[in-house]
């Protein structure tokens, strides 16, 4: 009896679980993932391409009172909202598209701190691209007033800064819900371009169905934002759609990614 008590009384601890990933280092793997695989450095080099192209387009094609640091930005914006999502998707769905799942969540087993860092390193791109969108957008101003006499005005205040990067950072947050929830690159981008154009359809169309789809259609009730100065009710109305749109699919999406075994073929 005192033998078999000293035996299990020497015996070392045995260590059930070892240290994760730092989290720093998780969040650069995942922000150099983003620019070292192939179609992300594309999509990049898309989004970034873009922005320039639609200034040359407009100092070209619009009228002098249109060339304002308000209507580079509302036209430099319109591509990365249309792109941008994309980026969120992709992100998560290379895991499984690509097969690396398997290694990722062996090196770091708490697929939860893996999402944080996707989440965070494609957060982190997306306000980068913001970043150059704001200022591509007041180069154009400037060559708009020296090569065109255009309008130059610079109205914009911090609340169409912070309105316009909202309506972005959403767009980004929904494409990586769809990610998520679905984990399937086309699939994802089919849902994100389909199902939100075809709500806004119903509800735009149906006179019955208008009042309500500023609550629950997400493109709804975020156009007030282009015109700056949302009421208190405007602002629930977003807060709403936007629960549905991308913090009800990101919660399933986070639930399905911890369940969901992966496969290495």
């Amino acid at each position: 009896m005192t033998a078999n008590l000293t035996d299990h009384a020497d015996r070392p601890a045995i260590a059930t679980g070892r240290p994760g990933v730092p989290f720093a280092r998780l969040f650069k793997a995942e922000l150099r993932k983003l620019t070292d695989t192939r179609s992300g450095r594309w999509l990049l080099v898309a989004i970034i391409a873009t922005t320039p192209l639609v200034v040359a387009v407009m100092l070209v094609t619009a009228a002098p009172k249109d060339l304002t640091y308000d209507r580079f930005v509302d036209f430099t914006q319109t591509p990365q909202k249309i792109l941008l999502p994309v980026l969120g998707i992709l992100t998560i769905t290379s895991e499984w598209s690509q097969r690396t799942g398997l290694v990722t969540f062996t090196l770091e087993p708490g697929r939860g701190r893996v999402l944080l860092a996707k989440a965070g390193a494609t957060l982190l791109l997306g306000l980068m691209v913001i970043a150059i969108t704001f200022g591509t957008a007041a180069a154009g101003n400037l060559l708009g007033i020296a090569l065109r006499h255009g309008d130059g005005s610079w109205s914009f205040g911090a609340s169409g800064f912070l309105d316009t990067a909202l309506v972005l950072l959403t767009g980004l947050a929904e494409g990586l819900a769809y990610g998520m929830l679905l984990l399937i690159s086309a699939a994802a981008i089919v849902a994100f371009y389909v199902l939100p154009n075809l709500s806004s359809a119903v509800f735009s169309s149906v006179p019955a169905l208008k009042d309500a789809g500023q609550w629950v259609d997400l493109n709804l009730a975020q156009g007030p934002l282009y015109d700056r100065g949302l009421t208190g009710q405007q602002w629930a109305q977003v807060l709403t759609a936007t629960l549905i749109w991308v913090v009800l699919p990101a919660a399933l999406g986070v639930f399905r990614v911890l369940r969901t075994e992966v496969k290495s073929s």
